[in-house]
């Protein structure tokens, strides 16, 4: 069973509990669905209505990233869990001899980094997400615009949730693994913070001239 199948109960018990999956990561996913749809709802809400014709193009850029972003969130969450569930299991794998200790080594670190490449996908998709709804919020349907500003906020959570799973996992690998992830980092935190801040302020403007 993958967690897109479970309840929202069962899945917030399981994060809840002390197994080390679902965690941060796997939230972060989550999260990044649940902004897609918000945003989606938004932009449909502004397509269906002739008076807010100025928002429709980019209501029609906003559902063509967050539609597959619902399902592509929730897949994420799952690949999250399995990606750690595969580092408790090398720390599992025996090292009574040199050659044991190196293929444990090698599958620990193979699978550190498949746990960092989950959250980096979850965290370019956020950004991508995220750049386009301050002209949501702008040019968008009047009446949800505070729905803009939490697919806002969830967005950035789901991005600076997945860089947090990011670093503590590429802190665990030597200087060459990774090495793309690492030099895009500052840039993905940096632009994360930059359109999380312009959509905010377009909400609030919004929200002061309706």
């Amino acid at each position: 069973m993958t967690w897109a199948n479970n309840t929202l109960e069962e899945f917030q018990s399981a994060l809840a509990s002390s197994n080390p999956t679902p965690g941060g990561g796997s939230a972060a996913g989550v999260a990044l669905g649940q902004a897609a749809a918000l945003a989606k709802m938004v932009a449909n809400l502004t397509l269906e209505s002739e008076k807010y014709s100025s928002g429709w193009i980019i209501s029609e850029s906003v559902n063509q990233i967050a539609t597959p972003l619902l399902e592509k969130g929730l897949n994420l969450a799952q690949s999250d869990s399995e990606a750690f569930d595969a580092v408790v299991k090398g720390f599992k794998l025996p090292k009574s001899n040199d050659e044991e200790k190196s293929i444990r080594r090698d599958e620990i670190r193979n699978s550190m980094l498949w746990a960092a490449k989950v959250p980096y996908e979850t965290a370019c998709h956020a950004l991508e997400l995220l750049k386009l709804l301050p002209d949501l919020a702008t040019f968008g349907n009047g009446n949800a615009v505070s729905d803009v500003g939490v697919a806002g906020l969830l967005a950035s959570a789901a991005l600076k949730g997945a860089i947090f799973n990011i670093e503590i996992n590429l802190n665990s690998l030597p200087e060459s693994y990774g090495a793309e992830m690492r030099n895009h980092l500052p840039e993905l935190s940096n632009e994360g913070k930059i359109h999380s801040r312009l959509c905010m302020e377009a909400v609030r403007l919004r929200l002061s001239n309706e």
